[in-house]
């Protein structure tokens, strides 16, 4: 292998490895199907449920005996492969979930083994078949000339009083996974909306570097995508996906007959935008919360970055900010009441019983 020259090359600008996570149902895999030609490798077995090119991801069984017959591994090593070979016209693989694969991996090394857990195998041989397959199987995803998805799902952990949202898959394998990533998108819904937002990200994309125009209409539905006032930056801002319709929503005329029997076409503009209920919420800068009842615009959150909370945080924030405001005066007096004596000044006393010998 010759060395390269010594100048400076070409670099790659547009993103091809994401991470998305959020919670269930909230628009996750449907945002990884938007990018161009997708496969799926899942594992849920639903593949033959939709309609996306997609693969069941499984340590496959013998029907007789229910021994492994084929893992997981060898069967992504062999799907890898595949796509190394190209030919085949897909352009973006989605790993959906990658929490599942790292479990179908142990299931696969626990069995081989004949243990429960992974770290019952001897000498930590376990951990280190482990973290082989994965980092192997990211490694080699990541160097196809393809667009790269891992989807997660939704947990949350403690920081102080407030549960913070985060990926369910443990902290070092997301080091690897995300690691080798260029954009970490959340998505969630919030009230009627989806949305989708950076929460980390490789470099400050700028959207003259995007050249491929399928990933620029992507990017552009993400909030934090791109750097806010860039002159690069398109001139209306992005707006979030919004569910599917119903039709009486996307109905977007209605022909109203007059006195002289001629008939005009009358526009019908919905406000989708609306709570349907009280929702809670914090700001992700300065921690503030706000309220907002049911029938109250959201529009705020196409604007700026809030965080749902529930009715609890929102309420002990209250009262902890409450107790902040008001503290307790440094030495308080003794404002104690002493019960009066029963007995006027002056009268006498009442004779004591005689002591016994």
């Amino acid at each position: 292998m010759a060395l390269p020259p010594n100048r400076p090359k070409k670099t790659i600008e547009t993103p091809r490895n994401y991470f998305i996570w959020g919670p269930t149902m909230n628009g996750k895999s449907f945002l990884a199907s938007e990018f161009p030609n997708p496969v799926i490798f899942n594992t849920d077995g639903n593949a033959a449920q939709i309609e996306t090119p997609s693969v069941d991801l499984k340590n496959e069984r013998d029907p007789k005996t229910g021994a492994i017959k084929t893992t997981v591994v060898e069967q992504m090593l062999e799907l890898i492969k595949d796509l190394e070979k190209g030919g085949h016209g897909f352009e973006t693989v989605v790993i959906d979930v990658i929490d599942d694969l790292v479990t179908l991996i142990e299931q696969a090394i626990c069995e081989e083994n004949g243990v429960d857990y992974v770290g019952d195998v001897p000498y930590g041989k376990g951990w280190g078949l482990r973290k082989t397959f994965i980092t192997s199987i990211v490694v080699r995803l990541k160097a196809l000339p393809m667009n790269v998805i891992y989807i997660s799902r939704y947990a949350t952990k403690l920081e102080g009083t407030l549960e913070k949202p985060i990926p369910s898959l443990g902290d070092k394998d997301l080091n690897v996974v995300n690691g080798n990533c260029d954009l970490n998108i959340m998505c969630q819904k919030i009230g009627k909306k989806y949305l989708r937002r950076v929460v980390d990200r490789r470099k400050n994309y700028q959207r003259n570097w995007i050249e491929d125009e399928r990933i620029l209409k992507i990017l552009d539905s993400v909030i934090g995508a791109f750097d806010k006032g860039s002159a690069s930056e398109p001139p209306q801002p992005s707006k979030p996906v919004e569910e599917k319709k119903t039709l009486t929503q996307i109905a977007e005329e209605v022909s109203v007959e007059l006195e002289d029997g001629s008939s005009v076409s009358v526009e019908v503009k919905t406000n989708d935008n609306l709570a349907t209920e009280t929702l809670y919420f914090q700001h992700e800068g300065s921690g503030e919360f706000i309220k907002v009842e049911k029938g109250e615009s959201l529009d705020f959150l196409d604007k700026d970055i809030y965080d749902p909370r529930t009715k609890e945080d929102y309420e002990k924030q209250n009262i902890e900010q409450y107790v902040n405001d008001n503290p307790p005066p440094a030495n308080a007096p003794n404002t104690t009441i002493k019960a009066p004596r029963t007995a006027k000044p002056g009268a006498p006393r009442a004779p004591r019983a005689p002591r016994t010998k």
